[in-house]
């Protein structure tokens, strides 16, 4: 049986803005989160620096973004590091499993929130 894969699969152009815009307001939740951290804002844009400058706001160290490259436990770290995301600001552990399924929901909560940083603990 013959196939064409000559034809590229072409996505509604209402759902590519819907996506974009997504990732616009996602990015700002982001650079609110760190300005309220005491980081650079605009780090949230800059690839792997943003992971750096995510764990060293919950861990602490930010060389503990490099156990993100380390499979399976990358997931593993990624929960933790929701956990103590929503610790950080002093939100409890209903918070993080908001943070960790509905995180679409959670961070504009956190980054418009009036959650305060507290410092790694």
């Amino acid at each position: 049986m013959y196939s064409d894969y000559s034809a590229v699969p072409q996505m509604p152009a209402g759902l590519i803005v819907f996506y974009l815009l997504l990732c616009v307001f996602i990015l700002v939740c982001m650079w609110k989160i760190f300005a309220k951290a005491g980081e650079p804002g605009w780090a949230c844009i800059v690839p792997f620096y943003n992971l750096y400058v995510e764990f060293k706001i919950t861990w602490g160290n930010g060389l503990f973004f490099l156990l993100m490259l380390i499979p399976v436990v990358n997931a593993v770290i990624g929960i933790i590091t929701m956990v103590k995301l929503a610790k950080v600001f002093g939100k409890g552990g209903g918070f993080a499993v908001g943070l960790i399924f509905l995180s679409i929901i959670f961070l504009p909560i956190l980054a418009f929130g009036d959650a305060q940083y507290q410092g790694v603990q």
